[in-house]
């Protein structure tokens, strides 16, 4: 039986999942502000993802995307 993951790495995982995720988007050098706010209290995880990239009309769509793909990540984590 493995041991639960501990709020630390849930947080860092989401996080790094969706940081990932807007990175294979788009290059680095191109994303002027990223926020990637994270918290897991209670069993209760929470995502906020804010991109800000110029001239990039999808940036609200890929948010929502690298959200979802945080939540994902954390569902991997709980898995047998």
């Amino acid at each position: 039986m493995s041991a639960e993951p501990t709020d630390e790495e849930v947080v860092k995982a989401a996080a790094d999942a969706a940081e990932g995720l807007i990175f294979s988007r788009y290059k680095q050098s191109s994303v002027r502000d990223l926020d990637v706010t994270v918290t897991f209290e209670d069993g209760i995880l929470e995502v906020d993802v804010y991109l800000n990239v110029p001239d990039a009309s999808d940036a609200d769509t890929v948010a929502d995307e690298a959200a979802r793909t945080a939540r994902e990540a954390v569902d991997g984590l709980f898995e047998p």
